[in-house]
């Protein structure tokens, strides 16, 4: 158990030299950006400025090729909502012109029904 909990120290003091580290990494980092000129030189605008104008640049391509892509996707969306409207009329015609061919073969099935008991009773003409 004792090696448990020297383990158990070793632990907590590696930890809180890693945290010292960290504080002391932040402790520099602020006091090095502190110590900074406040407004920048003129070498330091000029480069901001062309990386604005470059992203700009950039920025307005993306957008353009965002609108065409969606003024197509729009143009598809139609196309297909037409296409589906059209495959839905020609099904529902498909529909009734099979409902008609049920409906006539039960007629002549009905016909040829009542017709084969009178064959049947004619008399056969053997000579």
């Amino acid at each position: 158990m004792t090696a448990i909990k020297r383990l158990g120290d070793v632990d907590r003091q590696a930890s809180n030299e890693f945290e010292g580290e960290i504080r002391e990494f932040i402790r520099r980092d602020v006091s090095t950006r502190s110590k900074l000129p406040v407004e920048p030189n003129a070498s330091s605008q000029v480069e901001a400025d062309n990386l604005n104008t470059l992203l700009e640049r950039v920025s307005g391509v993306t957008v353009a090729e965002i609108d065409r892509l969606i003024s197509e996707l729009q143009t598809i969306r139609s196309l297909l909502l037409k296409e589906g409207e059209r495959v839905r009329r020609e099904i529902t015609g498909y529909a009734g012109l099979s409902q008609s061919a049920v409906a006539t073969m039960k007629v002549i099935n009905d016909t040829l029904t009542q017709l084969r008991p009178s064959a049947m009773s004619l008399p056969s003409t053997k000579d």
